[in-house]
């Protein structure tokens, strides 16, 4: 049994493929001189714009853009190790004692005034907060992490427009 020959359809595209190429010369040295440099203008500005869209305005751009987003990049490099750091320091501090960090914590929400109320269960404290200011949330947050050494474990807080309001739930790292 013989075997279909698949450079059959190769020959056939082959053969157009000569055959409009043909054509396109015998077009082109149809066309006068003038229309032939014209033509060839045409093209050539043609190359041209689409070597400069493709190829030469994509690399400008980035090489335009690079040094911000590397100095933006840089600056949240040093953002985060700054935090690694603080963590570092925050883990070797020792341990507050569950009496001390419980002082610390009701100290610090009393600072905050009338926004905030501390509920205290055992090793657990939960805060409800009502239109705190961010920056003051922040603070507060700093604050009872280095002086009772608490960590937020659940908050349900909303954004309004006097600031925060709902509740926090921290663990106080007692220790002895």
């Amino acid at each position: 049994m013989a075997r279909p020959s698949s450079s059959a359809g190769g020959d056939s595209l082959t053969a157009q493929w000569h055959q409009l190429r043909t054509q396109a010369l015998t077009q082109w040295q149809a066309l006068g001189e003038r229309e032939r440099f014209a033509l060839t203008t045409a093209g050539v500005l043609l190359a041209l714009l689409l070597g400069w869209a493709l190829l030469l305005a994509p690399a400008l751009r980035t090489l335009k853009t690079a040094p911000a987003e590397l100095d933006q990049l840089e600056l949240q490099l040093q953002r985060m190790q700054a935090q690694a750091q603080e963590a570092r320091v925050l883990q070797a501090a020792p341990a507050v004692p569950s009496a001390q960090a419980q002082a610390a914590l009701t100290a610090s929400v009393e600072h905050l005034g009338p926004v905030a109320k501390l509920s205290l269960t055992g090793d657990r404290a939960v805060v409800t907060f009502n239109g705190i200011a961010p920056p003051a949330l922040q603070a507060w947050l700093g604050e009872a992490r280095a002086a009772a050494r608490a960590r937020p474990v659940e908050a349900q807080l909303a954004r309004g427009p006097n600031g925060y309001s709902g509740t926090l739930v921290l663990s106080l790292g007692g220790g002895a």
